[in-house]
């Protein structure tokens, strides 16, 4: 989308002309959430922002593009600088969603149709009319890298902006638009660099608001990167990247990371380039060169993205140059960012979210934890082990633990071997289970009822966004205030690098003796550990270097 064609609303007047128009009221702007105090004064042109429709003290800016459409040759490409705009750009309309596959139906995460683009590098601002170098925090949303959108309803910035921050949410290219490497794309690379494109957009997304966070009342030297899922994997590997420092002062990390060896994807780490998924899903396309492969048609890539299983390996790759290597070698090696880091996961992770053998028998159980755990399988087995736990139940607690809390737990262990401020919590607290991205259409029948899903993957998004009373169905007045609660904890962490703050519970520092775990549930509260037994059995098997 040319930022030019979004300048629909605009006079054939210059930029002074029109500051003598009352609220723009001669250039069909609505008098009631226009005016002189919405403008954001940018590298690149001046953007006119909108009341939030929740609270008229904070602006919207939404679809501000922070790159070129990375459309025609500039398809796999690193993004290129968004082009400047002569006359305002009004900001009042979300982006597409980056390209991506539709009609996605699986427990909370349901998606049905929706517009979607290749051209979608835009972000969205939340800021105060009032106050001036305010903190910053940029979301980078979840979807295993395949899926999502920063501007869904549940991610709604006017609960943070509240407190005194600017929020900026943002769109990144996705699936094989945004991963796919092949030999042909690092051939014309200069830097012999393929995939990660997502991962560069994030990049030109922090730079931009470096570049202009004072135009949005923000402070650039104050900026928190922070998301959930591949967003916060995407947190944990730009603290390892080379092209990303100095672009933020703080991380918060929503279960997942990238600090730990991925000893149940072995086929990750047989093709770390991602050059044969990559060429399984060009050859699929059935393009004969790297021009008929940027002409293909989005549709026809998608299909051969699915028909290839090209999503059953990381989307992440070894590239060279953005992931020049493994992120768990540089946190072992202590060279990630030198950062405060806020981090966690919910308690029933794996709820929907990974496979479950009903069938699985003691022998191939035996057999799985042999392969990742070597002579101290039977260990990890006894220590997952109940007197009514089948071996299919076994095996699916053992992979969650593995993939999100043994995972957090050893990214917020470097962090603290690092000597930074770390913040560990666990979310024990039970939300009502919904359709989060389709806030038209929430309601979600579970046989056990709308509770019965547990502290589920992404059950954190609506109570860390303050957005309980925007999307979903049955909060409790519970609910809403134990979301206040996280709200003021993300926020004052974005603001000092503490959580706490007057009239919270004390969040006590997390360090590789006392594993201090914030519990988040109705009443919050600082424990020694949590899971402690199991994790540190898994701290024996894939120690930290």
């Amino acid at each position: 989308m040319n930022p030019q064609l979004r300048l629909r609303n605009h006079c054939a007047f210059t930029f002074v002309a029109l500051l003598t128009l009352p609220f723009f009221g001669g250039c069909g702007f609505d008098a009631t959430v226009s005016g002189l105090d919405r403008i954001a004064e940018t590298s690149h042109g001046t953007i006119l922002g909108v009341a939030s429709p929740y609270a008229s003290e904070i602006t919207v800016y939404r679809g501000v593009p922070y790159a070129a459409p990375p459309v025609g040759e500039l398809r796999w490409q690193p993004p290129q600088p968004a082009s400047t705009w002569g006359e305002p750009l009004i900001a009042d309309r979300f982006a597409a969603s980056c390209y991506q596959q539709r009609h996605v139906s699986t427990f909370v995460w349901r998606r049905e149709d929706f517009e979607v683009s290749e051209d979608c590098l835009y972000l969205n601002v939340w800021t105060p009319r009032e106050g001036k170098d305010l903190p910053v925090m940029i979301w980078f949303h979840g979807g295993s890298h395949t899926s999502g959108q920063g501007h869904s309803l549940i991610f709604d910035g006017t609960s943070l902006a509240s407190q005194e921050v600017v929020l900026v949410t943002i769109n990144y290219r996705l699936g094989p638009f945004g991963f796919l490497a092949h030999t042909w794309l690092a051939d014309e690379s200069p830097r012999s660099s393929a995939g990660n494109y997502g991962l560069l957009d994030k990049i030109a997304a922090l730079k931009w608001v470096k570049a202009n966070a004072r135009a949005f009342r923000g402070n650039p030297d104050n900026v928190t990167i922070f998301g959930q899922s591949a967003g916060s994997q995407s947190v944990c590997t730009l603290m390892t990247s080379p092209l990303a420092q100095g672009l933020f002062e703080k991380a918060i990390g929503q279960s997942a990371s990238c600090a730990h060896h991925s000893a149940l994807n072995p086929g990750s780490n047989l093709d770390t380039k991602g050059y044969i998924r990559g060429a399984a899903l060009v050859n699929a396309v059935g393009s004969n060169d790297l021009a008929a492969l940027r002409s293909a048609d989005a549709e026809d890539v998608l299909r051969a993205a699915l028909s290839t299983n090209w999503e059953s390996g990381s989307r992440i790759t070894l590239d060279g140059w953005v992931v020049p290597e493994s992120p768990v070698q540089v946190f072992a090696s202590s060279r990630q960012a030198p950062v405060p880091l806020l981090l966690g996961y919910m308690a029933d992770e794996g709820v929907e979210l990974l496979p479950k053998n009903p069938d699985l028998t003691e022998v191939a159980l035996k057999a799985f934890a042999r392969v990742i755990a070597a002579e101290k399988g039977p260990q990890l087995v006894a220590a997952y082990s109940t007197s009514d736990s089948t071996p299919g139940e076994i095996q699916f607690s053992i992979t969650t633990d593995y993939l999100i809390a043994f995972g957090m737990r050893q990214w917020a262990k470097y962090q603290a071997k690092l000597g930074q401020p770390t913040y560990f919590y666990y979310v024990d607290h039970v939300p009502p289970a919904f359709h989060i991205y389709m806030p038209e259409q929430p309601e979600l029948q579970l046989p056990g009822g709308r509770r019965s899903g547990g502290a589920y993957h992404s059950g954190d998004l609506a109570l860390v966004f303050g957005t309980t009373d925007k999307v979903g169905l049955d909060w409790a007045e519970d609910d809403h205030q134990l979301s206040q609660h996280m709200v003021r904890y993300w926020t004052n962490f974005a603001k000092t690098g503490d959580p706490n703050g007057h009239g919270l519970p004390i969040w006590q520092p997390f360090d590789a003796s006392n594993r201090a775990t914030q519990v988040i549930a109705l009443a919050p509260s600082s424990r020694a550990g949590i899971d402690k037994q199991r994790l540190d059995l898994m701290d024996t098997i894939w120690p930290i270097h």
